[in-house]
């Protein structure tokens, strides 16, 4: 029986080509502060964490490496998220079993847990986590705060056909079904019975089967004046959404897609 941690998601990472650059622009459109560690295993690399903060202490949400040189030319800047797991090996077994693929093979880091690559089947990719149990475990920012993240979204070859595989893989269930007309339905899935992301089938302006990661904001009006700013690229919105938020697509200055929530 999986533990109640097994299938949520718990970071979120960007690879980008400029370290600096990066970190400067997320600062400014977001609010996060930035810093700078060791990467874990690997000499000479460093490694970004990004805080928001809650209440009187910083919370780490997200981390920022530079794309590793095996694989400059091949995978562009990017945000992937995480999923914890009970069992980072039995999962990946279980990803290939219901048709998905390893990107790469579990792996330690360290002093952080046991990780993989994989791709569901429709290619869309995500890393997998079993981390290492803490004695101090580091603050966590309540859901919603400013500068988390507060929503997952999958664009899937097939949305019914992307929610049954996580269903089967990380536990996930539909939690309802917008209809969306000629688009079909967007899922909103839920784990343990509380929303997390939604899926939906791509339409043709996407590619490929992707996540995407939304971060909240305080303003909308706001980051969308500083992603502009700041060099980025707004490619869809700020659209209303159900609810009373608002959302927004965009393009960082190195090339990778982001998208945040929050109010107008």
């Amino acid at each position: 029986m999986p533990s109640p941690t097994h299938g949520t998601f718990i970071w979120c990472e960007l690879m980008t080509s400029d370290m600096a650059a990066a970190a400067a622009f997320y600062g400014a459109v977001t609010g996060w502060s930035a810093k700078t560690i060791a990467m874990p295993g690997m000499e000479g690399e460093d490694y970004i964490i990004f805080d928001t903060r809650s209440g009187d202490e910083d919370c780490g949400v997200a981390g920022l490496m530079t794309i590793p040189p095996d694989m400059e030319g091949r995978v562009p800047p990017n945000w992937t998220g995480y999923v914890g797991v009970d069992d980072v090996d039995a999962t990946v077994k279980l990803f290939e079993a219901e048709g998905g693929s390893v990107m790469k093979p579990p792996f330690e880091v360290p002093c952080v847990g046991r990780m993989a690559v994989v791709a569901d089947p429709h290619g869309a990719v995500i890393c997998i986590m079993t981390p290492q149990p803490m004695d101090n475990p580091p603050p966590m920012a309540p859901v919603g705060t400013p500068g988390t993240f507060g929503w997952n979204e999958l664009y899937a070859n097939d949305g019914r056909e992307a929610l049954a595989f996580y269903g089967k893989v990380f536990g996930w269930t539909l939690d309802q079904a917008m209809p969306m007309g000629e688009m079909g339905d967007y899922l909103i899935f839920a784990h343990h019975g509380r929303q997390i992301g939604g899926m939906m089938t791509r339409p043709p302006t996407v590619p490929v089967a992707c996540w995407a990661y939304y971060i909240n904001v305080p303003s909308i009006a706001t980051a969308v004046e500083t992603i502009k700013a700041g060099g980025g690229q707004v490619v869809f919105g700020p659209q209303d959404v159900p609810g009373g938020s608002v959302i927004v697509n965009a393009m960082d200055p190195q090339g990778a897609y982001f998208s945040l929530v929050g109010m107008a």
